[in-house]
């Protein structure tokens, strides 16, 4: 007998799924770049090119399943993933995003196409439909503030990095950086046109933690390692001295800590800083890390001070962990205003302190913007509005 999770029925396990798959509200966007925009601007903030898969995110589960045995879980979600995470946050913090990616032309590709392109108003002029092509697919296991992964995908006929030469010219592009692979030949055609390079790293299976990677960063402008990755990198014992050591290679060197925090140095503007971290009620870590990266990105490309810059990244992951999904647990402008209201009414010790520590997110969301009582869809394929 096979490994099976069902979601828990019942009475009990729905109302825990009232409260697990509450999603991100709803208000006007937001454009923080309007200042910075002219006629000769490029069209677009940001551009992204990777894979896009249907993620299926399980939360509230105990443990995660032994062979031959079955969980329940509290909740469920659906919604794109992959470098749809990155995308979707993006784009709900106000950037203009375009994203060069496959698309199957089976039902998992349908709702992945239709939500990035209509509900989250990303740009896929670049994107293409893939006939009998099955869209990659992953089941996401979340407990006890971590989860597994189990992915099943087939390559695409067409690369992504292919179709990536079509993106319009961006501000800023974002990209994955590999042991096997330098900076992609697109985002370094970006760069030649005036876009900063923002990169991140995935997990080492292998184990060597090639320097190979480093080097790549020189062609690079900023460079967002987790604490981990950062330390294997540079074979260094802790964060500050991993921090340092990037620093030789890159002029903006962010390490995060989950929920001990972030640091950074910014070479370009002489700046260094380093916050703690923002614990909130968490339901799925998924995607947590994309969400710090684009709210980076926004701070970065609007000219925020870096210690600004770092707390909104920390705030904005730690909302998108209070919901299930990783691309759709981003938080909109609505989302930061509505705990940033709350917070700035506070009276407990922690309430003012918040307060003063997050004081500038009075001028990018004045109290007098409330946001609606409507919800976002719900993150699953199952409920489609």
């Amino acid at each position: 007998m096979g490994v099976q999770t069902r979601v828990n029925g019942g009475k009990q396990a729905a109302k825990a799924d009232t409260r697990l798959e509450s999603a991100p509200l709803v208000g006007q966007p937001h454009d923080v770049l309007a200042a910075e925009r002219e006629p000769d601007s490029p069209a677009v903030d940001l551009a992204l090119s990777g894979t896009v898969f249907f993620d299926i995110v399980l939360t509230g589960l105990a443990a995660p399943p032994a062979a031959g045995t079955e969980v329940g879980a509290e909740g469920m979600g659906s919604c794109p993933g992959g470098v749809a995470n990155l995308a979707v946050a993006a784009s709900r913090l106000g950037l203009r995003t375009s994203v060069a990616a496959a698309f199957g032309e089976d039902v998992y590709g349908d709702f992945a196409w239709d939500t990035l392109s209509v509900q989250e108003r990303v740009d896929l002029a670049a994107s293409r439909r893939i006939p009998d092509w099955h869209s990659p697919f992953t089941v996401s296991l979340a407990y006890r503030g971590d989860r597994s992964m189990v992915t099943h995908e087939h390559p695409s006929p067409t690369p992504h990095h292919e179709m990536a030469h079509a993106l319009p010219q961006a501000r800023a592009a974002f990209v994955g950086l590999g042991m096997d692979d330098g900076v992609p030949q697109w985002a370094l055609d970006q760069a030649a046109k005036g876009a900063r390079i923002f990169a991140d790293v995935g997990w080492d299976d292998s184990g060597t933690w090639s320097g190979a990677v480093l080097d790549q960063l020189r062609r690079c402008d900023v460079f967002m390692p987790n604490a981990i990755e950062a330390m294997s990198y540079t074979r260094t014992g802790s964060p500050a001295s991993a921090l340092s050591a990037l620093a030789e290679y890159v002029p903006v060197a962010v390490v995060t800590d989950g929920p001990r925090g972030a640091l950074a140095v910014d070479q370009c503007t002489g700046e260094s800083a380093e916050v703690e971290g923002l614990v909130l009620e968490t339901v799925d870590t998924t995607g947590a890390g994309d969400v710090f990266g684009a709210a980076f990105v926004v701070g970065t490309l609007a000219n925020w001070p870096l210690e600004q810059r770092l707390r909104f990244a920390n705030l904005s992951a730690a909302l998108s962990l209070r919901h299930t999904g990783g691309s759709l647990s981003a938080p909109g402008w609505a989302d930061i205003a509505s705990w940033w209201g709350q917070t700035a009414a506070g009276h407990s010790v922690a309430e003012r302190r918040l307060a003063r520590d997050h004081r500038f997110l009075a001028d990018l969301v004045p109290l007098s913007w409330l946001p609606t009582e409507q919800r976002r869809a719900s993150a699953t394929i199952g409920l489609r509005n």
